[in-house]
């Protein structure tokens, strides 16, 4: 079955593509919930006068990503945890704390678009990757301090 993207999806493409998925997943998934709509005839001549409003869309969803993506990196993070001798935390820090973090300072992001490849579980400074938009990725600067 074709249908027509209204919404970026990151297995699938970007809004105005035409792209055949089962039908299932268009039927239950995909039109419910708004992300697509049937290719039909209709649809695909309509399609024409569509692009022009998604391009603005995306253009406008790029534009907020890089707005976060500055407050992102003007945003460093300094959490503070119990760790032992050897700067080895009791513990660690993970992906949920750091949205947990950001979302105490204003910034409401995901926990799945914060890339940390494994917890962090020693003191220290580290940058981990957050992937905002398919074609934004910011940096956040976190640093992880002893408690006294």
């Amino acid at each position: 079955m074709k249908v027509i993207l209204k919404e970026n999806i990151e297995t699938l493409g970007n809004i105005g593509d035409i792209v055949k998925v089962a039908p299932g997943y268009a039927r239950n998934y995909l039109v419910p919930k708004g992300y697509a709509i049937e290719a039909t005839t209709r649809n695909a001549k309509a399609l024409e006068h569509a692009k022009r409003q998604m391009e603005y869309k995306k253009n406008k969803v790029l534009e907020s990503a890089k707005n976060l993506l500055e407050k992102i990196e003007a945003t460093p993070l300094n959490l503070v945890h119990q760790a032992g001798e050897s700067d080895k935390l009791f513990g660690s820090v993970t992906n949920m704390e750091l949205a947990e973090a950001l979302k105490n300072r204003g910034l409401d992001i995901d926990r799945k678009k914060i890339l940390l490849s494994e917890p962090i579980k020693t003191l220290g400074e580290y940058e981990v990757p957050v992937k905002i938009h398919p074609e934004v990725v910011a940096t956040l600067k976190v640093t992880v301090s002893k408690a006294e």
